[in-house]
């Protein structure tokens, strides 16, 4: 399960009647939060650690000796490097890594190991939010992102988490280029037991808009648009996806409340190329970060963290994934990405 806060409006207050005392106004009736449960967790960094062995044992091999010298801090920056943590994120990790070594007198490789989880998790830290769902209703949701990345597949994925939750949710299949793709979703939408709206040869923008409103209509809580999947470089494609914007916003003011970007982990640093494109186009909300397992390039979301610092940019990473199945989507906790990171 995911952790979310669920915001709605609240209710109009219940006539008094006779009974036990009701609970005090200062308690919080229009939030709920669903963590999931420890071992379904633990099974999760479990698999998470495993998808990120090739990463973290390069990573690790550096504090495998006995001495903290000029040569430790240049094989470490070698493996962040080799990691794809970036030329920006390394630098910053390494001065603040020998900052702490200094501050707190760390005299072994193992300390300065756990000094460095403590420093990647910081950097990490602002990339870490939940995902909010019913400020607004329905929470409009556009999912873009590069063919292959797993972006239909992380649509069906999040659709099944928050059903279990007990939200409606409707989907737009407003990638009416390829066939398969509404195929695919619509296999996710029986599967969830959800209604998709969708177009055959359809313009991507209409079915938006009609998906939004019907959302509207039918009391969604979520309304999710897959949207086709291009290159950055496609410029004409990208300008499809800002009237997809503009379309949701006119069927729902302050609509999409959420862009996700959807981006392969094992793509390292075009992974932050993607954001920077998609970001420039439709101003991106948040991430969905698939195929960690079996990647040695983990190091990539230190990157995404550093640029999102320095150009000032709030944009979460919500979920990750290591794997084909729908537990092994799960929500991004800094720490533990770290943890699993160095190993």
């Amino acid at each position: 399960m995911f952790s979310f806060f669920k915001k709605r409006p609240p209710d109009p207050a219940p006539a008094p009647q006779a009974g036990p005392a009701p609970a005090p106004a200062s308690a919080p009736a229009s939030s709920s939060e669903a963590p999931a449960a420890p071992s379904e967790r633990k099974g999760w960094l479990e698999r998470l650690r495993s998808g990120l062995r090739k990463t973290g044992s390069s990573i690790a091999e550096v504090f495998t000796g006995t001495r903290i010298d000029d040569a430790l801090y240049e094989e470490l920056e070698t493996a962040l490097l080799m990691a794809d943590t970036g030329v920006s994120a390394t630098a910053y990790l390494l001065e603040d890594l020998k900052q702490r070594v200094k501050d707190t007198q760390a005299r072994d490789p193992a300390a300065v190991k756990a000094l460095l989880v403590e420093s990647l998790t910081d950097l990490l830290k602002p990339l870490q939010r939940p995902l909010e769902v019913g400020a607004a209703l329905p929470t409009v949701m556009m999912v873009v992102g590069v063919n292959g990345a797993g972006k239909t597949t992380s649509i069906g994925k999040l659709t099944h988490h928050l059903a279990d939750s007990g939200m409606k949710v409707l989907l737009a299949a407003a990638d009416t280029f390829r066939a398969a793709a509404r195929e695919q979703l619509a296999v996710w939408g029986d599967r969830n037991r959800v209604d998709i709206v969708s177009q055959q040869g359809g313009d991507p923008a209409a079915v938006s808009f009609d998906a939004v409103s019907a959302g509207r209509a039918r009391g969604c809580d979520v309304v999710i648009a897959d949207t086709a999947g291009r290159l950055p470089t496609q410029t004409h494609l990208m300008e499809e996806l800002k009237k997809i914007k503009r379309t949701i916003h006119k069927a729902q003011e302050g609509a999409p409340q959420e862009v996700l970007l959807v981006v392969d982990g094992n793509t390292g640093q075009n992974a932050l190329a993607q954001v920077k494109a998609f970001d420039a186009a439709v101003q991106l909300t948040g991430l969905i970060v698939t195929k960690l397992d079996g990647t040695a390039k983990g190091g990539v979301l230190a990157a995404i963290a550093r640029w999102c610092h320095e150009a000032q940019r709030p944009i979460a990473v919500y979920f990750i994934g290591v794997g084909e199945k729908l537990e092994d989507l799960q929500t991004f906790d800094a720490r533990e990405f770290a943890q699993a990171l160095i190993q």
